[in-house]
């Protein structure tokens, strides 16, 4: 049997690309290695499934070329997403910055589109592991566990290398390679920031600590949450910075953003002359911090006898703290890998490797990278879609 789409990987790409293709009235067969389609999907959003954002906007992601994905992303949008989800059924709920969760579990995510893909007649492999994929004439040859199968069109939509212990490898990148498409350096992102022995020294004992924060790297910066950990920084702010931050760089954390510390330490001098420094800095901040800041600081003395300098050192210290982190938690712990297939040897309307007429590449394979709260779900349907469209 020839099929007219062979799609490898049935996450969140895959099954959309697969249930569009089958609605079109292709014959569709979609293989994955895991036991269980959607395993991503399942396990995101704390198991509630962050499945798309109100705040889609090309400089939400990062790519060579951030314009790449605007094609799929206007012509299959958030609120397209969000109807499939209410004709299904599924309840949902809008939290912080747009991001949008069920408010059940993220497994109803997960049948709706299985259920849409056995309505569109899709047939899907599972436990299945995926060898060469080659092109004979004018018809591709991917080698399975199941045996050979042949088609006319193959999308690729095995994910990235992120999360390796639910099976991520880097499966779809040698598969381009194989084909000569170029390649963007793949690289963890969304992830865990960490630090030397010298930082973790004051840093562990602040594990657990979560601030209303902003953490920058360049010009970019996030105003979330800061979590400290034992091997450094997370939390929703740091993990966005992650995919700014390049090795040797440094990063700037505000434990005060909007605010203006120096003001308020003076104030206090004024007002609570008899306090200590941790004490007014507790009022604003968790007590641990508060406490490190102080003992950074040196600070021994009440706010009345503090001078003017000292208050600017730990307003700055507040304000604009530098820290150089010296890596990441790695693909082990990163919500998504950036880089991937250089968005050059696309089309950006349909998702086909220009230089090899029906092969497609889609969703987290290909060299964009969302932010964090829905936006790499958000790509996962709108490049799903747009494959689905043209085979």
């Amino acid at each position: 049997m020839v099929w007219d789409a062979i799609i490898l990987g049935a996450g969140a790409a895959g099954m959309m690309a697969a249930i569009e293709a089958g609605r079109r009235g292709r014959r569709v067969l979609i293989i994955d290695h895991a036991k269980k389609p959607g395993e991503k999907i399942r396990i995101s959003g704390g198991g509630r499934c962050n499945f798309t954002n109100l705040g889609i906007a090309p400089d939400r992601f990062l790519s060579q070329n951030p314009r790449f994905a605007l094609s799929a992303l206007k012509r299959f949008t958030a609120a397209d997403f969000i109807a499939r989800v209410d004709a299904a059924g599924i309840t949902w709920h809008e939290k912080t910055l747009g991001q949008l969760f069920c408010d059940g579990s993220a497994t109803q995510v997960v049948k709706m589109l299985v259920d849409d893909m056995a309505a569109a007649g899709v047939v899907l492999w599972l436990d299945c592991g995926l060898g060469e994929v080659r092109k004979d004439g004018d018809l591709f040859r991917v080698e399975t566990a199941s045996g050979a199968v042949t088609g006319r069109a193959v999308i690729v939509a095995t994910g990235g290398k992120s999360i390796p212990a639910m099976g991520a490898t880097g499966f779809g990148y040698r598969i381009a390679e194989s084909f000569g498409l170029p390649m963007v350096e793949t690289r963890p992102g969304l992830v865990p920031l960490t630090f030397a022995d010298q930082e973790l020294h004051w840093m562990r004992p602040l594990a657990g600590v979560s601030v209303q924060g902003r953490v920058a790297c360049g010009k970019t910066g996030f105003d979330e949450a800061v979590l400290f950990t034992h091997r450094g920084l997370s939390g929703p702010a740091a993990l966005q910075v992650s995919s700014y931050w390049r090795e040797g760089e440094a990063i700037h954390l505000d434990l005060m953003p909007g605010q203006d510390p120096g003001a308020r330490l003076r104030e206090a001098k004024v007002g609570s002359g008899k306090s200590a420094l941790r004490t007014v800095l507790g009022r604003w901040l968790p007590e641990r911090l508060a406490r490190h800041l102080e003992e950074a600081a040196g600070v021994t003395l009440p706010m009345a006898e503090l001078s003017g300098a000292v208050l600017d050192r730990v307003a700055a210290g507040i304000h604009d703290w530098r820290l150089v982190p010296v890596g990441s938690e790695g693909y082990r712990t990163a919500e998504v890998t950036l880089g991937g297939v250089d968005t050059r040897a696309l089309d950006g309307r349909t998702m086909e490797a220009k230089a090899v007429p029906g092969l497609y590449f889609i969703g987290e394979v290909v060299d964009v990278t969302g932010w964090l709260g829905g936006y790499n779900f958000q790509w996962a349907w709108s490049s799903g879609w747009a494959a689905g469209q043209a085979v």
